[in-house]
Parts: structure tokens; C-alpha cells; sequence
């Protein structure tokens, strides 16, 4: 939130518009004594800021002068998840209309596709990106043969990629195409390496053909199709922010 020259507003209300937490959240952090306003403990519901106060909860500050902007992006096939490219293909940056420099959280294959968030909150970015939030990201696969129950069960425990072992994942049969020789498995992993759930497959020898991811965290595709994306809310950016350890 950025507010007008001497404009001043709820110290929660703004708390909750950059995205920290929700609006009670706030006022149960204030209560607790987690929030200074410049250098001092706030306990008052009632105390008011403007843009030239500094806010820090638990020694963490709040930066209310910058506009934060949070998407949720159906990435389709054929784009880079990176905010510019040397080879000059299109990104997932080039898709959402905004003039903020934007970065997406975490990658996608340029084949695959699925939900993507973006922001210029790289504090937000980095905390979700970090294996030990734990946060599910759930992917339904194409898969060039049909896995056993040995391959399912590897592909739980875990197996070698590139020299370490995958932590424990859920992995579901969702369809087998006897015929194709070909099924769809679901795939929920919470570590995010380069083209893991790729490699993944390939260590119980079969080969990816489509692969999507169909959520993160609490995120999914509904009410978009491949390329259209959306604004979060309050309550969603608040709730991500609940996620990070």
C-alpha cells in the first residue's frame, strides 16, 4: 500500500496490504508485541502509520513504500520461465501486463506446463522457493510406458538424480493406456531442482511425453486456460506468507 503524501492509515490494514498477513492476523501480531514502528513496540489496534514509518515484525521490516504485485500464471508450452531470454523467446514475464519487473517463483520447462506464480516480492520468492517450507507442488505426467509397482515404489521412496536421492514423494496411477503403452501418473513432490519429475521417470527407465503442474501449495488452473493468468488476493498472498518457517 502506498499511501499519499501525510495520509495515514490502521497499522494493521496496512500490514495485511502488503501481504505480510491477513488483516486479524495483524492485529493478533500486535497484540503479541511482534510489531515495531520505528524502533518501538506497538500494542494500540488503533495506531495509525504513514508512508515515511518503518514497520518490522519480529525484526523483519515491512517495506510500504514499494507496490508488491503478485500473478498466478497457466504457463503454456513453448515459453521460458525466466524474465528475459538471450535465445529471444518468448518468457512468462511477456505474458502478464504489467510495466513492474516481475520474476517468476521457481521454473517451469520450456515444455511444460501449468501454474506459475510471479512477483517483485523477492522476499516472499525466495522463502517459497526453499525446500524446507515443505510446499506441494503437484504434476500429472504422460508417461511413454506403463510403471509397475516397483516403479511406484522407488519413485516414493526416492531415487538417484544427478548424484542425490529425490526426497519421498506421493505418486498416484491415474490412467493405463494397454494399447498406447503409455499412462498418466500424479506426481507430488515438495523439492524443486531442474526438470526434476523428468528425471525422475527416466530413473525407472521410461520418458516423460506431457507433463503439467497442476498445483502449488493451494494454487490450481481453475477459471484460467494456458497463457491467461490472474492477480492474487490479500488472503492469498497472506496465507503464502503463512507457509514460509
Amino acid at each position: 500500500m502506498v499511501l499519499g503524501s501525510g495520509e495515514m492509515e490502521r497499522l494493521q490494514k496496512v500490514m495485511s496490504s502488503l501481504g505480510y498477513c491477513s488483516r486479524r492476523g495483524a492485529e493478533k501480531l500486535i497484540i503479541e508485541g511482534k510489531v515495531k514502528v520505528n524502533g518501538k513496540v506497538v500494542t494500540e489496534l488503533g495506531t495509525k502509520v504513514s508512508n515515511s514509518d518503518k514497520i518490522s515484525v519480529d525484526g523483519m521490516v515491512l517495506d510500504n513504500n514499494k507496490n508488491y504485485e503478485y500473478y498466478l500464471l497457466y504457463k503454456p508450452r513453448g515459453v521460458v520461465s525466466t524474465s528475459c531470454d538471450d535465445k529471444g523467446r518468448k518468457t512468462v514475464v511477456d505474458l502478464i501486463d504489467t510495466n513492474t519487473r516481475i520474476y517468476p517463483v521457481g521454473r517451469l520447462d520450456y515444455d511444460t506446463t501449468g501454474v506459475l506464480l510471479l512477483t517483485n516480492d523477492g522476499f516472499l520468492a525466495n522463502k517459497l522457493m526453499h525446500p524446507s517450507n515443505g510446499i506441494d507442488k503437484v504434476y500429472i505426467a504422460k508417461i511413454d510406458g506403463i510403471l509397475d509397482g516397483n516403479d511406484i515404489r522407488k519413485l516414493k521412496t526416492g531415487v538417484l538424480v544427478d548424484g542425490y536421492k529425490t526426497s519421498k514423494a506421493r505418486v498416484k496411477l491415474k490412467k493405463v493406456d494397454k494399447k498406447k503403452n503409455t499412462c498418466l501418473v500424479e506426481i507430488t513432490i515438495h523439492e524443486g531442482r531442474n526438470r526434476q519429475v523428468r528425471k525422475m521417470i527416466e530413473a525407472v527407465g521410461k520418458k516423460v511425453l506431457k507433463l503439467k503442474r497442476e498445483r502449488y501449495a493451494f494454487f490450481d488452473l481453475k477459471g484460467l486456460k494456458a497463457g491467461e493468468y490472474r492477480r492474487l488476493s490479500n488472503k492469498e498472498i497472506a496465507v503464502l506468507y503463512s507457509f514460509i518457517k
